[in-house]
């Protein structure tokens, strides 16, 4: 080993193998996902806030605008979204993966590769990463505007991988009103700024109108309160259904008017 000038030992300049492997694979993943336009994640630390909600209803949202769209379920051992959208049935697991398309939006879950929602996915985060490449590295998504992920709740495994692998324009933050809810979210917004991705807004769910955990989460990150999206029974009442509720009520539907046109500018 080398001495520098001031007659210490010199630190080759010797990128790490994995540091070397994990841009190799976002440059890769960056030419496959080339016809994608924008890259959304839905996110908050928090579970139960209304990620999943917020994901299928801005998709459906920008395909009524007139916008390409495809949504991925990244909440790979708890995957919901296909229940949300009553996506039912078999699906062929050959490469390369095909997204189903329901009502014009391409959509991809690890719910479509299990027989029985109810069995338990029982992975390590490992297996977990993995599958989060496989949604991108091996997916036909072709040509679309916007891809909406719908993230799982925490601040490890998943987000971390999709945030390491994506050029991402940004994250629309979701909270409800409640403080804890607002904690956790702010924690979400804190890992994406420390790892370079920007805070496109947050929006609170399940509002009463003041916007309370909203406006803490907004003041705490700079970012724009996108909007609120009332507590209204409709929303588990359609859900639980399969029914998307900006497609069937014209108030959801004004409220992510609104939001989605304060994201796009």
């Amino acid at each position: 080993m080398s001495e520098d000038t001031q007659g210490g030992p010199q630190i080759p300049n010797v990128m790490h193998p994995s540091i070397l492997k994990v841009i190799e694979q976002k440059k890769a993943i960056k030419e496959k996902l080339k016809g994608i336009k924008h890259k959304i994640g839905v996110y908050s630390a928090k579970g139960g806030v209304g990620k999943t909600t917020v994901s299928v209803n801005l998709a459906y949202t920008l395909r009524s605008m007139g916008f390409k769209v495809g949504l991925l379920d990244a909440d790979i051992d708890c995957p919901n979204l296909t229940m949300f959208l009553g996506i039912t049935g078999t699906f062929s697991d050959e490469y390369p993966l095909k997204p189903v398309e329901k009502d014009g939006i391409k959509v991809l879950s690890t719910a479509m590769f299990v027989d029985d929602e109810k069995k338990p996915i029982i992975w390590r985060g490992p297996m977990i990463g993995k599958m989060i490449l496989e949604f991108f590295d091996n997916a036909d998504w072709g040509e679309l505007d916007y891809l909406i992920i719908d993230l799982s709740p925490g601040t490890s495994d998943a987000p971390l991988s999709i945030i390491q692998l994506l050029d991402l324009d940004g994250f629309v933050l979701v909270t409800t009103p409640q403080h804890i809810a607002a904690v956790n979210t702010i924690r979400s917004g804190m890992m994406a700024k420390r790892l370079g991705v920007a805070t496109l807004g947050v929006v609170e769910t399940m509002s009463d109108g003041t916007a309370r955990g909203g406006k803490e989460v907004a003041e705490a990150m700079k970012c724009d309160l996108l909007g609120t999206v009332s507590s209204n029974a409709k929303f588990g009442e359609l859900s639980d259904a399969g029914r998307v509720p900006v497609e069937e009520d014209p108030a959801i539907r004004e409220e992510f008017i609104r939001i989605i046109k304060k994201i796009t500018g």
